[in-house]
């Protein structure tokens, strides 16, 4: 019994000691290459997205957090890189500079940038990269710049011993798992915010089939409603904007939409007989946009969509 209670305090004590010391031991960081090294962890992601319609005003920003074993205060610099892509339909991946060669660097955080805070005992930055920072680095212009582009972002930290760590030696779990949140990898893509839902007068003219003409104009109310799955689509309440009105039928279960890809205006969908929808742009300014709208059953009109509630109708084409 007594060397059983003297096992006990042993281990007890053994306990304590090992609870006592867990601060001091330094992270075991899985990393491919070290044992213990460095990593930025992702606290926020301010903004990862560039807007196409207003790139000046764009930028990708991050906070980060520089864990390491004497919490922060091995990092040296901080390099952030970048690289440009962009997806050509029936080609492929296109980037700038191209894959085989080094990416950009935009700008360097050095370890004056790494503050301590208020919510853990590692030091963290923020940094905000404008877009046309990115595109100027690039050696490209705005001008060259497409929706649904994408700019790839590297992070390479180097540390006060020489070692450089960056998403290429950074093992799986640092890169993808949510508790160290270091990618060292940020795409920031270009997005074409859409917001044309509503309900808009318009007036039609010109509206002729192989069925017969509709003379003068009908005016109207046309209601789109964004499709929660597909941003930048719209449900419209009918394709033939009241045409079918002057054949005495009614739209009923038809189901067009009218696309808005980076202001590139579409129509899509079928009626109710399966014949097919299409539209082309005619002009558009702040208070009226004006289209020709065709289906496959020859039927078309053109229409002036009239600006909702002083709302001025966006850049389209």
């Amino acid at each position: 019994m007594k060397m059983l209670k003297y096992s006990f305090g042993l281990f007890l004590s053994a306990l304590v000691f090992l609870s006592s010391c867990r601060d001091f031991v330094e992270p075991n960081i899985p990393y491919s290459d070290f044992d213990t090294a460095a990593y930025l962890r992702t606290i926020s992601r301010t903004s990862t997205s560039f807007n196409f319609f207003d790139l000046a005003n764009s930028k990708f920003a991050l906070t980060l957090e520089a864990v390491d074993a004497e919490d922060g205060a091995t990092v040296e610099t901080v390099e952030i890189r970048v690289r440009h892509r962009r997806l050509i339909p029936g080609v492929g991946l296109e980037y700038i500079p191209a894959i085989g060669t080094d990416d950009v660097l935009v700008r360097t955080l050095q370890a004056s940038d790494f503050q301590p805070n208020s919510e853990s005992r590692f030091l963290r930055t923020s940094f905000e990269i404008p877009a046309l920072e990115a595109i100027q680095a690039l050696g490209l212009t705005p001008a060259d710049i497409e929706g649904a582009d994408a700019f790839e972002f590297r992070l390479v930290l180097n540390d006060k011993f020489g070692r450089v760590f960056t998403d290429s030696n950074a093992d799986a779990n640092v890169k993808g798992s949510p508790f160290y949140a270091s990618p060292f990898f940020y795409n920031v893509a270009v997005i074409c915010p859409s917001d044309l839902g509503g309900t808009y007068e318009f007036e039609q003219s010109n509206m002729e089939s192989i069925y017969g003409s509709c003379a003068g104009t009908i005016t109207g109310t046309t209601t789109w409603n964004p499709v929660a799955s597909t941003p930048g689509a719209y449900t419209i309440t009918d394709g033939t904007f009241g045409f079918w009105d002057c054949y005495g039928d009614s739209w009923g279960s038809g189901s067009v939409r009218i696309n808005d890809a980076c202001g590139a205006l579409s129509m899509t969908g079928a009626d109710k007989y399966g014949a097919s929808y299409s539209m082309t742009v005619v002009s558009v300014d702040a208070n009226n946009l004006v289209f020709q709208w065709l289906n496959s059953d020859g039927e078309t009109g053109l229409v002036t969509v009239k600006s909702n509630d002083g709302k001025p109708w966006p850049q389209l084409r």
